[in-house]
């Protein structure tokens, strides 16, 4: 899935995945897992994510660049970190959930399978976020903070970003605890338009990770406009023959596999 509208910039390559495509079998058959998961083969994962990143960069040979995601605040400047950032079988050296970088050449990305992913670029700078937002990443302000860095060790200014939401669990499929609740709202004084209780029944909240993000994104200073929401519900999607279109572990039960979301730039 490419961003509407980000063709414009002919520097810029992103893309989210879906769970189409691919080589894997073990959660379907067919199917673009693209996380090191216990269940599939590395070496099928390693074509699977070489398929997709050859997508994303359109014919240019752009390396993944990830990291170990901990539900965390922490954001890895590229710039800043000695390399190599990935071992020899492509794997995750540093722990995080965000990076940025304004060097051309690699793909930043993050894993997820209902947790939020955010883009983010700088069109003036050329510098480039990709962010993991589950609800504890969101809590903590890792958009915010990535945002933050940007702006920090980049020189990035508002009114030149733009950004994309991917695919993540919706608010119609996204039931959580009152102390979630509770935490957000000690956090943000807009926390009670991010919960509701389900009018059809029940009594637990939902939580819309989309919005709780959007929001994370206008107090960065980035203009509602140039915000892109591409976030359908990884839990309950489905493609015209009823397959699930995304990889959802909560509503798989932790049996399933990961999308990726990447961003990188050629010059």
């Amino acid at each position: 899935m490419r961003v509407p509208g980000w063709s414009q910039f002919p520097w810029l390559r992103a893309g989210f995945s879906t769970r189409l495509g691919g080589e894997s079998t073990v959660y379907g058959e067919g199917e673009l897992n693209l996380g090191w998961t216990a269940e599939d083969d590395p070496a099928v994962v390693s074509r699977n994510r070489t398929r997709f990143a050859q997508t994303v960069a359109a014919g240019t040979e752009l390396p993944l660049v990830t990291v170990r995601q901990v539900h965390s605040p922490v954001v890895r400047d590229l710039e800043a970190e000695p390399g190599p950032w990935m071992t020899p079988d492509r794997k995750a050296r540093m722990e995080g959930d965000g990076l940025i970088s304004r060097t051309p050449g690699r793909l930043l990305a993050v894993l997820t399978a209902d947790c939020m992913p955010v883009l983010v670029a700088d069109t003036r700078t050329h510098a480039v976020g990709a962010f993991h937002a589950g609800w504890r990443g969101t809590l903590a302000r890792i958009v915010e903070r990535g945002i933050a860095e940007m702006k920090a060790r980049y020189d990035t200014r508002p009114g030149d970003l733009v950004a994309a939401i991917g695919p993540c669990i919706g608010s119609c499929c996204f039931e959580v605890g009152d102390e979630v609740r509770e935490q957000f709202a000690a956090e943000f004084p807009y926390a009670a338009d991010l919960f509701a209780v389900p009018a059809e029944g029940g009594t637990r909240p939902h939580m819309d990770l989309v919005e709780a993000n959007r929001r994370q994104l206008l107090e960065a200073g980035i203009a509602a406009e140039k915000i892109s929401n591409l976030a359908e519900c990884t839990a309950c999607t489905r493609q015209p023959d009823g397959r699930r279109r995304y990889f959802s572990y909560r509503s798989e039960r932790g049996a399933t596999g990961r999308m990726l979301s990447a961003i990188g730039t050629v010059g």
